[in-house]
């Protein structure tokens, strides 16, 4: 013990802090993230994928994940005050987001997804931009290519010929700030690629992407999300088996016969299928020599201990995991729909600060800004002044896919009211839902035009679109009457209507 230890134990406080017997053997490394990432990363990013490829609750919470944190895509919607340009900008890069693969297998609301999926699998992920030359066919000569974190080393540590430091795969200049990022031509473990095994190909980090979501100061690269469950899904996908194979063997029906010791121990046994050699088959009444006796196994079941302790288990998975239990196992019977909901809120919070902490601030952002400044030189866009008004021209509110809940009705009720009340305007709540208010607009009077012209009407009598004293059947028509609510069959007198007959 040393002279802090004894120090603790003498002035006490914090039990967390003692070496007394309940923490004899709580030995926590004082390492900093970075040298256990060094130590442990390749380990654990290999288990998290083979996880992922082979347990099924593995490979659902990554989807699951994946499908919040991005779902159709996180798109964007320029801030441009002129809407003729901002449409002409919005069409452009839509008809870019096909063409932004450079493998070309997905377009760049897919691209998300997939980085979604890596930064929970492996703790990162890395693009290269890669600038096209205008002959190439791309309506802006930008594409981005995806590249796994195997892909950069992290034995990767040394000082470069420049001088600068190369920690991990990635050089920092003398005050700190990434310069390049030193990748590997070929994946090192993709042996169908034989050629360039090894080589390394210095990138500059203004043509990288590094989408990382770091859990502690001064941390490099990233940390699988499935670290903290790894041991446990690993055991317990064990456990299930060993169980299976309990249960299949108990389902067979297999019989043992007790003979007495035969007279000459050293002759070899005959291949019995029964009793006496005899085959069993339904309703056979089988007869046993003299001495021969027959008893069926018996495995020990498990009893009612085997459900109540996966479950305990997969409640700690999925905290370890941060996914609600529900979308980790499928089990959409233990909870019911206040407790429910009340973890989708407190999920949806967590998705929400990493979709624009993580996905929007490093992927979403970048990509945007470079591919307006390829598309402006490239001549495809036309924006007057932007050099000297670049950052305003940047400007996009970038909205998620929207969040279904079990009771659309009531939620578009409250969100009506708060309209109503003046609590949220109608921008706000069609941003919520993931799309642009200006383009709604444009649609719904685009779609009353067109109903006019065919004498068409689709609502429904009071709706906040006709207005709370619009006549049933006659969109157009002003404000009715004082009296136009009475029916003709009214027949109850009020005091002013016998003043007024």
């Amino acid at each position: 013990m040393n002279w802090r230890q004894r120090l603790g134990a003498f002035v006490g406080g914090f039990d967390a802090g003692q070496h007394h017997r309940r923490l004899r053997g709580f030995r926590a490394t004082r390492a900093h993230v970075n040298a256990l990432i060094a130590a442990s990363g390749p380990d654990i990013t290999a288990r998290a994928r083979w996880l992922v490829r082979n347990n099924g609750y593995a490979v659902n919470a990554v989807e699951s994940w994946a499908a919040n944190t991005v779902g159709d895509g996180i798109k964007p919607i320029s801030k441009i005050g002129d809407a003729a340009r901002k449409e002409e900008l919005q069409r452009l890069w839509l008809a870019w987001t096909d063409e932004a693969d450079a493998e070309g297998l997905t377009d760049f609301y897919g691209l998300q997804r997939r980085a979604a999926r890596e930064v929970f699998i492996a703790g990162e992920v890395f693009f290269r931009i890669r600038m096209r030359r205008a002959g190439d066919g791309l309506t802006v000569p930008l594409q981005l290519q995806m590249l796994p974190a195997e892909m950069l080393p992290l034995e990767q540590t040394s000082v470069a010929a420049n001088g600068n430091a190369i920690r991990q795969g990635i050089e920092f200049d003398r005050i700190g700030r990434r310069v390049a990022y030193h990748f590997l031509r070929r994946h090192p473990g993709d042996s169908t690629d034989p050629g360039l095994a090894g080589e390394v190909v210095r990138v500059p980090a203004a043509e990288v992407i590094h989408v990382i979501d770091p859990v502690e100061g001064g941390q490099l690269r990233g940390v699988s999300k499935l670290a903290p469950a790894i041991v446990k899904l690993f055991l317990l996908d064990q456990y299930d088996d060993a169980e299976l194979d309990r249960k299949k063997v108990a389902a067979m029906y297999a019989m043992f016969v007790t003979s007495p010791a035969p007279e000459n121990p050293l002759a070899p046994a005959e291949e019995d299928e029964g009793p006496a050699g005899v085959e069993i088959s339904p309703g056979q009444i089988v007869r046993l020599d003299p001495g021969e006796d027959v008893t069926v196994g018996q495995p020990a079941d498990s009893g009612g201990t085997y459900e109540p302790f996966q479950y305990h288990t997969l409640l700690q998975i999925s905290a370890a995991l941060g996914i609600p239990y529900p979308y980790l196992a499928n089990d959409m019977v233990k909870g019911n729909f206040s407790n429910s909901r009340l973890a989708l809120i407190e999920f949806r919070r967590r998705v929400s600060a990493w979709q624009h902490a993580v996905m929007v601030y490093q992927l979403c952002r970048p990509v945007y800004a470079r591919w307006m400044d390829a598309a402006v030189l490239s001549g495809a866009l036309n924006l007057p002044g932007f050099e000297a008004d670049r950052s305003r021209l940047l400007t996009a509110d970038w909205l998620p896919t929207k969040w279904d809940w079990v009771d659309p009705l009531k939620d578009a009720n409250a969100e009506i009211a708060s309209i109503e009340a003046g609590l949220k305007s109608r921008t706000q709540a069609i941003a919520e839902r993931g799309y642009d208010a200006e383009q709604v607009d444009r649609e719904i009077a685009a779609e009353r035009a067109r109903e006019r012209e065919l004498g068409l009407d689709f609502r429904r009598p009071g709706s906040p679109a006709q207005g709370v004293n619009a006549v049933p059947g006659d969109a157009d028509a002003g404000p009715a009457p004082d009296d136009a609510t009475e029916t003709a069959d009214d027949d109850d007198d009020t005091p002013n209507d016998r003043e007024a007959g």
